[in-house]
């Protein structure tokens, strides 16, 4: 076991600048919402449109990196866009709250139509707050449903979007009653209650849940109640809530030796299965489900990045891009309240390299994903990613 959990760890380093600012995102104790929200500044949709990217160069270690390629994501997307203009300007937020509220205000002032960006919850939360009077909009990088609302609009992929895609799909496939595992944290506590309500939704039923402490033997105590659990409800899916970086190794290794055979009780994951490609390895996830945005487009994101700059980019720089390509697809439409709320949450949505996704009138978004599992240590899709709304994937 103790050989496990540092050949764990060799894996969860390599992706773990990637996902604690997804974690970080998700478990910072924020207000709900920034402001009101409303028509926005108006544009003049003829000139080009001042955009404020909020990141955070000068913040802690890793951040100039996700930082650089969340602006060469934008301006890559600024490039692609056929005919609106858009005047890119990057405020360095350093990574805290009084430096965004006081780059916030600096944006507005220099003209600001909208502001993409910042990337930490907390943050999110003070650039929504400083930029509430003067209706300005936010699209913030975090996947913290808790901050949407108002002028606050959330474009990181969560955890509810996720568990809505794998119950539907789940059900759709005969497997109905749900065990989740979950982390006695807030990320684990988040996840728990994003399946629970995915799954009141979507015709599967959680029969059982497990929660554990993040130890070897709060681990092993788990793998023991999940086996009980599943045999006492006749269960035929387990829903795990743990990352590459946590616990899910464990689980993956534990839970068949204990008799949860993966062939009967479909394994089936809240987080990406497939990053670092070591995880690929582990027999326990072979024929697992997990979703992940449509990975052609992904693809194609990531070769054109490349060509251009030379290096992969971060795994939240499609956010960047994304963001630039609603930003323009309304400022097209030519009005001038195209950065309004009420065309941010047009019910068409927007092609982003993620793939389809819209804004709720919540202000947290809803992407289209495609479902995949691991076969013979590669990933294969096997329910593409919606390509529009409506039908199956929602």
């Amino acid at each position: 076991m103790f050989a496990f959990l540092r050949a764990t760890r060799k894996v969860g380093t390599r992706i773990a600048a990637g996902l604690a600012v997804i974690a970080l995102a998700a478990c910072d104790p924020v207000a709900l919402g920034g402001g009101v929200g409303g028509n926005g500044p108006s544009i003049d949709a003829s000139q080009p449109v001042t955009v404020a990217l909020l990141v955070p160069k000068s913040g802690s270690s890793g951040d100039a990196l996700v930082s650089s390629s969340l602006e060469n994501a934008a301006r890559l997307a600024i490039a692609d866009l056929n005919g609106p203009q858009i005047d890119l300007r990057v405020y360095d937020t350093g990574g805290n709250e009084a430096q965004t509220v006081s780059v916030t205000n600096r944006a507005i002032a220099d003209g600001a139509k909208i502001i993409l960006g910042p990337l930490y919850g907390g943050n999110a939360n003070a650039a929504g707050l400083a930029a509430a009077p003067s209706g300005v909009n936010v699209m913030a990088f975090s996947n913290n449903s808790s901050l949407a609302g108002g002028n606050v609009f959330i474009l990181g992929h969560t955890f509810a979007n996720t568990a809505r895609r794998l119950t539907s799909f789940a059900a759709r496939q005969g497997k109905r009653k749900i065990v989740t595992v979950s982390a006695q944290n807030t990320a684990g506590e988040l996840g728990r209650q994003a399946i629970a309500a995915a799954a009141a939704s979507s015709g599967a039923r959680i029969v059982g849940n497990v929660s554990y402490s993040y130890s070897q033997q709060g681990v092993v105590d788990a793998v023991n109640q999940v086996k009980a659990t599943v045999d006492a409800n006749g269960a035929d899916a387990v829903f795990l809530t743990s990352n590459t970086d946590a616990a899910l190794p464990f689980f993956a290794q534990l839970l068949p030796e204990k008799g949860v055979n993966p062939a009967v009780t479909q394994y089936m994951g809240l987080t990406r299965w497939d990053v670092p490609s070591q995880t690929l390895d582990l027999p326990g996830l072979q024929n697992g489900w997990f979703a992940l945005p449509d990975p052609t487009l992904s693809a194609q994101f990531a070769n054109r990045y490349s060509a251009a700059y030379g290096a992969q980019p971060h795994p939240l720089a499609g956010l960047a891009y994304d963001g630039i390509a609603a930003i323009g697809a309304l400022v097209k439409k030519g009005s001038r309240n195209a950065l309004s709320r009420g065309s941010l949450t047009q019910g068409a949505g927007f092609q982003g390299v993620n793939g389809v996704f819209r804004f709720q009138s919540n202000g947290v978004v809803e992407r289209g994903m495609a479902v995949a599992t691991i076969r013979n240590k590669q990933v294969v899709v096997i329910d593409p990613a919606p390509r529009s709304f409506g039908g199956f994937g929602f």
